[in-house]
């Protein structure tokens, strides 16, 4: 057993933090978690990733943060280092092209409340505990990405008054902050079924999509080439976080990969299309190909000259 137990379930990877009593992280536990991480993205068989606390007593942690004790040990040297490490980890974990959910289980302040943002998704347990950052208790600012991504979940204002009061709230009521995207009535003891079932949810089908009725919605439904919703999330992630115009290059990338090779597709990118003409065939009608020139668009059928002048007019 480590400071973080990666077990995979039917395309599920669940990370489980276990360091009792509280789940605090240490940098070797961001360092275990850094490389499950590395190992669910290289991972072809996982697809959803699901961060959660190991339960230890009757009072559960998700995460209470950073280990204040070994930090009180520590030299400034080691305290830059260690918080920088433990900001491109949660980087690394926001980034990966899987579909990322925290399971709160229990308690989730500081450093815990700051990993589950760096997640796509957060649902809990009713009833789990307290949710929030109460660092300026202790003198200090949210250290690993808490005052970007808080900011960005619930808005600049809300987000500096739960900060600058220290603030810690029940997990329905995170919910109805928009902090928790759900919460789930279930005990304690079944709780990572739950999360388990909620994560298999987002796991797309795989397959091609069978002939008949409902066909092109499951053709909709199932993943391009493998890829699932996960890639997707990331362009939505980064059309969060970047300008418009910026974000487009993102939009053509996803779609130039989401778009699976069709007929009409492949004639496109050949530059040519099919269309009527009064010509050829027994019928007197048939079809030619005609070469479009690259950034030009293609021209509807040919007009009379009297069609031509009604249009001018």
């Amino acid at each position: 057993m480590g400071l973080v137990n990666a077990v995979k379930e039917g395309g599920v990877a669940v990370l489980e933090l276990n360091a009792p009593p509280a789940n605090t992280y240490s940098y070797e536990m961001m360092r275990e978690l850094d490389q499950h991480v590395l190992d669910a993205r290289m991972d072809a068989g996982v697809h959803v990733v699901v961060v959660t606390g190991a339960r230890h007593g009757k009072t559960e942690f998700f995460c209470a943060g950073a280990d204040i004790k070994m930090l009180e040990k520590a030299d400034p040297y080691f305290k830059y280092n260690f918080c920088l490490h433990a900001n491109e980890t949660l980087c690394r974990l926001e980034q990966t092209p899987k579909l990322v959910i925290a399971a709160i289980n229990g308690h989730c302040v500081g450093g815990g409340l700051e990993i589950a943002l760096a997640c796509d998704l957060r649902i809990a347990r009713r009833q789990a505990g307290k949710v929030g950052l109460p660092e300026v208790a202790l003198g200090v600012l949210p250290g690993t990405g808490g005052t970007q991504r808080l900011a960005r979940a619930l808005g600049r204002a809300k987000a500096i008054e739960l900060m600058a009061e220290g603030a810690t709230v029940e997990v329905e009521e995170a919910k109805a902050l928009g902090l928790v995207n759900a919460v789930l009535d279930v005990p304690a003891d079944g709780f990572r079924a739950a999360a388990l079932e909620y994560a298999r949810s987002h796991h797309r089908p795989r397959g091609r999509a069978r002939a008949g009725p409902g066909a092109r919605a499951r053709a909709a439904a199932a993943p391009v080439r493998g890829q699932g919703r996960g890639r997707r999330d990331r362009g939505l992630q980064r059309a969060a976080e970047a300008g418009v115009q910026r974000h487009l290059g993102h939009d053509v990338r996803a779609m130039k990969s989401a778009a699976p090779p069709t007929r009409a597709a492949t004639g496109l990118r050949a530059g040519t299309r099919a269309r009527p003409d009064r010509g050829g065939g027994p019928s007197g009608r048939g079809t030619r190909t005609v070469r479009l020139r690259s950034g030009t668009a293609p021209r509807g059928p040919p007009r009379s000259r009297a069609a031509a002048r009604g249009a001018r007019r």
